[in-house]
């Protein structure tokens, strides 16, 4: 069986530390954060040699294709649509990754 931790960031500066010192698997972004959005943070994530590796997921209440766009330009592995349902989340994010169960 294999164990999942989730580790919590109330902000974009705090997200950046985390991930650089625990290596996620992946982040979960929303675009809307206090201190440093969501976008700068995936910029900063991504111009990052410690993190640029990480996939990152980003959570938007947008969904202009357009701006989508932009996101996978940037470095964003998938976007996921706000609100989105709970229940399935872990199943989206599994797919977006390409994950499968072992």
């Amino acid at each position: 069986m294999v164990h999942s931790i989730v580790l919590t960031a109330g902000s974009g500066t705090e997200g950046l530390a985390i991930a650089q010192t625990q290596q996620p698997d992946a982040i979960l972004l929303d675009v809307v954060m206090p201190e440093v959005d969501g976008l700068k943070t995936l910029k900063l994530l991504k111009n990052n040699q410690a993190t640029q590796h990480i996939p990152v997921i980003l959570l938007t209440a947008t969904v202009k294709v357009a701006t989508q766009r932009e996101y996978a330009q940037l470095g964003a592995k998938a976007v996921l649509i706000k609100p989105f349902d709970p229940g399935i989340l872990t199943s989206q994010t599994e797919a977006a990754l390409e994950w499968k169960d072992k």
